[in-house]
């Protein structure tokens, strides 16, 4: 036989020989552990899809508007909005950072995979209109954007987009706002005061009252972080735990989960300090129809249990969290 034509037989032989063998006779037990380590691999933080995958079609359109929206919405619903003036003059953005797409950064990565959903504050199933219009009213100290609009249609358009391969029913990994472990003591606003001024002010000014963008003369480059301008009391974010864990993630400016530049005892504290400051009003009385299911840090009672109102606003809450569990 030529040898080169049987050199070049046994390069392919040979192969396929180990590859048989592993297939048919490796113990079914590795091929096991291996599909275990396999699935047992960390999950990664959640990513937005790449925007180039948005279609150059209507659809695509829409999808780009709603990103628009959420980026710029004072240029379109703000006091001077181009559309409509139904907002405070900040942006979704301003709270929802990066459009909604940054991990741990209140994002909006399972909006589109967990609604419509039955949410205790409002005792209903509400749909994702439902709870943009939460945002409008609270966050933006506004009025309920209409259902049917192009600019809701747009917005709810981009949040079914950025779930994109998300599994109905899942959070992804770095959804929403990550939560702290308690303190075991009250958060300090003095103590918050001070990080503040020394992390916060150059942004956001002394008086919390944000950077206004000067080149458009619409909205703000950093929002206010209390004030007329600013969120209402019944914001997510009035909320302690969640302005905590939103700042230790995403505060100072250039600060990530992975890249942290405050304690956790600086967040609750600055948090503190934030939500002790002056903001807008609202009728909260139909919230959380159901006493016992209000959070441990909602400020604002009557409540199912005797802790103060200053307990449930400023901590701590262990001792609240471990009396809810005994009932």
């Amino acid at each position: 036989m030529n040898r080169n034509l049987l050199i070049g037989l046994l390069a392919i032989a040979v192969p396929v020989a180990i590859w048989v063998n592993i297939k048919y006779h490796t113990p079914v037990d590795i091929q096991q552990k291996a599909t275990a380590l396999a699935s047992a691999a960390p999950e990664m933080p959640w990513q937005p899809p790449d925007s180039n995958t948005i279609p150059g079609t209507p659809a695509g359109e829409q999808i780009r508007y709603g990103r628009d929206l959420i980026a710029h919405t004072s240029r379109y619903l703000g006091p001077k909005g181009t559309v409509a003036h139904i907002s405070n003059g900040m942006n979704c953005q301003n709270c929802h950072l990066a459009a909604g797409t940054k991990p741990w950064g209140n994002n909006y990565s399972a909006v589109a995979s967990t609604y419509p959903k039955y949410r205790e504050r409002s005792g209903s199933i509400e749909s994702i209109e439902k709870r943009v219009n939460d945002c409008f009213e609270r966050s933006l100290n506004g009025k309920a954007l209409d259902s049917n609009s192009r600019e809701m249609q747009a917005i709810v358009a981009y949040m079914h987009w950025l779930g994109t391969g998300v599994a109905k029913g899942k959070k992804p990994l770095g959804s929403g706002i990550n939560s702290l472990k308690n303190l075991n003591r009250p958060a300090d606003q003095e103590k918050g005061k001070m990080v503040f001024i020394e992390k916060c002010q150059l942004c956001h000014g002394a008086n919390g009252g944000g950077m206004r963008d000067t080149v458009t003369g619409i909205g703000y480059i950093y929002p206010p972080l209390w004030g007329t301008e600013s969120y209402n009391i019944g914001a997510g974010l009035f909320r302690l735990s969640r302005m905590a864990g939103y700042v230790k993630d995403n505060m100072p400016f250039g600060a990530s989960y992975s890249n942290t530049q405050l304690t956790d005892e600086q967040a609750w504290d600055v948090a503190a300090f934030i939500n002790s400051q002056p903001h807008p009003h609202k009728d909260l009385s139909k919230d959380w129809p159901k006493k016992n299911t209000k959070p441990i840090d909602y400020p604002f009672g009557p409540y199912a249990d005797s802790f103060s109102v200053q307990q449930h606003k400023y901590g701590p809450y262990d001792p609240i969290a471990k009396a809810a569990k005994k009932k």
